[in-house]
């Protein structure tokens, strides 16, 4: 394919400046290639992003993904970045009323008083072993999994050979995972504790026949090895930031405020159309990687777009001026949301609210689950926010699909949010109200946003997370050799809708890097 006249030409064209796209865009520049990313915002980072949403207050928020498992060490290392995370020192607490009592359920804090935990709850020994065993499984096949998704894919049988563990494979790959669940554990909120990993951005019944909350289940506790969930320090844009200094700094071109339009290709080059303020122009490359759903990719291609996969959740962001009291007091507020703080997720809780969504209705009880990020890094807040004790929070709401907010978005919008809050409400000794900071209007420091929203300003189809149903991490029909390619052979896609996609991971945009070097090899 021959240039046009001023055409620019390098060997490779990202489309599309998130994390994935940076990661693509540094490993083929520290390979030698000439890079363009071309980035439709006027910021790079796409959802992994951290802003100040509040107005005149010194919080900068991961606004959009907040939690770092799936990117892997050897792509911090390979890059060089300088990008830290911290562990949180507690996993989970889940409130809860038994006998008439404010009790919960705390994670975390060492293994003696996690056990004491359980057994408060339970009443014995039972849950707690078989907690310890059920999550010594996962945390096996973890170990087996993750190094896998920097590799090109294995078949199932090699991916199976590699657990080498016939009942985790049964539990885990082809069983719902609400078999395992009731199984090993015969507490209510446990079993509802243990479902939720299956359904983060995921709108599925525990026993769904389709395995989509398997394969959540899957990427939620195999990250890193051990299935630990880190803050990123300064945010989730740290990471962005860093990736892109990395790519500039192995000589890759990043150009904001340019929206790709087209990709033509006969296989062997390909030419990007782009548009910026005053005009359009066109780059040239022997490939183009595109970090953008499956549905922009067949948009700039002219192919038929896949149908979206629904997106199921709400997202809040919130900045208090102190952490609201608990009804169970036998818990400090400071512990309690220094992990994950699950509201209304029992399993008979789930199972029902799931059931109300996939009729039409919201959730009478809607589940979420709550983090406290500055707990663990305060650098997200300015000295004078963190010296008077102020904290942000992070809610995520589930079973909540996209339909629900068709006849009105804005009207549903606040009509879950107040039922939300309500159900975070009913465990706490103050109304979650009267903690809310103001910002410099006075409006309080909270925003929502619905699947419909982040369709609408990240342009996620469906506002599903993970650009598309998540998929197996291994070779199936049509997949390729790294779960990066498409029709066009020299046109890679390294959006969080590639296979072993979903979450910020950088495993997309590293794989399809790997694709590209080798083609050109």
């Amino acid at each position: 394919m021959s240039a046009n006249e001023g055409t620019r030409t390098y060997d490779a064209v990202v489309v599309g400046g998130g994390h994935n796209g940076l990661v693509a865009a540094a490993y083929l520049a520290r390979a030698g290639r000439s890079v363009l990313v071309l980035e439709r915002l006027d910021h790079t980072g796409g959802a992994a992003v951290s802003t100040r949403p509040f107005a005149g207050v010194d919080a900068r928020l991961s606004r959009y993904s907040y939690l770092v498992s799936l990117l892997p060490q050897k792509i911090v290392s390979d890059l060089g970045l300088d990008f830290r995370v911290r562990g949180r020192t507690i996993s989970s607490y889940t409130p809860v009323e038994r006998g008439g009592r404010a009790t919960g359920l705390l994670v975390g804090g060492g293994e003696e008083r996690t056990r004491e935990a359980f057994a408060r709850l339970t009443g014995g020994e039972r849950e707690y072993a078989s907690w310890q065993r059920f999550y010594g499984m996962t945390g096996e096949v973890a170990q087996r999994v993750f190094p896998t998704l920097t590799e090109p894919l294995p078949t199932r049988e090699e991916l199976r050979r590699r657990v080498d563990d016939e009942s985790a494979w049964r539990a885990l790959f082809e069983e719902p995972i609400g078999v395992a669940i009731e199984e090993n554990f015969t507490d209510d909120l446990v079993r509802g504790v243990v479902l939720t990993d299956g359904l983060i951005g995921t709108f599925a019944d525990a026993h769904d026949a389709s395995l989509a909350q398997n394969r959540c289940f899957l990427y939620h506790v195999i990250g890193g090895g051990t299935g630990a969930w880190d803050v990123p320090v300064g945010g989730m844009g740290a990471l962005t930031d860093a990736l892109a200094a990395a790519a500039r700094q192995a000589g890759a071109a990043i150009e904001t405020g340019h929206e790709a339009l087209r990709i033509d290709t006969d296989g062997h080059g390909a030419e990007v159309t782009y548009r910026i303020a005053d005009g359009e122009g066109v780059a040239a490359a022997r490939h183009v990687l595109v970090n953008a759903s499956p549905q922009a990719l067949a948009d700039l291609m002219g192919d038929t777009a896949p149908e979206p996969a629904e997106g199921a959740q709400l997202k809040v962001n919130m900045l208090l001026k102190r952490l609201p009291r608990l009804r169970d007091r036998s818990v400090d507020p400071r512990e309690a949301f220094a992990g994950t703080f699950h509201i209304a997720e029992g399993y008979q809780q789930l199972a029902a609210a799931h059931a109300q969504a996939a009729a039409g209705e919201l959730p009478a009880a809607p589940p979420s689950e709550i983090y406290c990020h500055s707990l663990t890094d305060p650098s997200i807040l300015g000295p004078e926010l963190a010296g008077a004790g102020y904290q942000t929070l992070t809610l995520f709401g589930l079973h909540v699909p996209a339909r629900l907010f068709a006849r009105d978005n804005d009207a549903v919008r606040e009509e879950l949010l107040k039922s939300t809050l309500a159900q975070l409400d009913a465990q706490l000794d103050e109304p979650l109200a009267d903690c809310l900071a103001t910002d410099a209007d006075g409006r309080p420091c909270i925003e929502a946003k619905t699947p419909l929203d982040l369709e609408r300003d990240l342009r996620l189809p469906g506002g599903n997370i993970f650009h598309r149903a998540l998929s197996w991490p291994y070779e199936q029909e049509g997949t390729g050799r790294w779960g990066v390619e498409t029709r066009h052979g020299n046109v890679l896609l390294c959006g969080a809708g590639a296979v072993r996609g979903g979450g910020v991971s950088g495993v997309p945009g590293h794989n399809a890097a790997m694709a590209a070097l080798e083609g050109w090899r």
